[in-house]
């Protein structure tokens, strides 16, 4: 596709550069705040699958602490989320280092959202098409619900915009992005899976298939 390859290229790399220069004083402000009440290291890395699958490193502000039970294990994400990684969720202040990534090019503005490495062996051969182009800071998935929509009707979502990837659809889902964002809906927020992780998902669906 020319216009996701090329153009939409070109405004990524045009916002992104833009944006970073802009919130610079907020990525340093950000950073201090979260090594103060977190902790090191201040950024969350994660594997992810990109474009035709190929992983890359997510990059985020962390929002959880390390704290953990008498036997060293790490305690429950509910427990380990303070109030001010919650503020930073609700606000997708967490989410602004992947400027960096969709500058560098293994991430979009505009896509479906890089889930877990762990679910590639999971997913359909219809499925694995939503990885045909870059994944995305915000996608259609996310205006339309995210977390509180299943696993199949999200799928539906990013293969729909796959299939019909246009400049006016980028438009649209960035507007609608930064409405929710300023309602603080929290759609670039939380955890990467609806109500359970999609590996065990598709485990539960085939078994109750077979």
């Amino acid at each position: 596709m020319i216009y996701e390859r090329y153009i939409k290229r070109f405004f990524d790399i045009v916002i992104s550069l833009t944006a970073i220069i802009i919130l610079s004083p907020l990525f340093l402000i950000l950073g201090i705040l979260v090594r103060v009440k977190l902790g090191s290291p201040v950024f969350f890395r994660q594997k992810r699958p990109g474009r035709n699958g190929e992983i890359f490193t997510l990059c985020k502000f962390r929002t959880m602490t390390d704290k953990r039970d008498e036997k060293g294990d790490l305690l429950p994400d509910e427990e380990r989320l303070t109030k001010f990684g919650k503020m930073l969720r609700s606000t997708s202040l967490d989410e602004l280092p992947e400027l960096f990534i969709i500058l560098k090019g293994d991430m979009s503005l505009v896509g479906p959202r890089p889930l877990l490495v762990k679910y590639l062996p999971w997913y359909t051969e219809e499925e694995r098409h939503r990885h045909d182009v870059r994944p995305g800071l915000t996608g259609l998935a996310q205006v339309n619900g995210r977390n509180s929509i299943g696993w199949e009707e999200r799928f539906a979502y990013d293969l729909e915009y796959v299939r019909h990837c246009s400049f006016l659809m980028d438009v649209k889902i960035i507007g609608m992005t930064v409405g929710k964002v300023l309602n603080r809906s929290g759609i670039l927020s939380g955890a990467e899976q609806t109500t359970e992780d999609f590996d065990i998902y598709r485990s539960k669906q085939q078994k109750g298939g077979s």
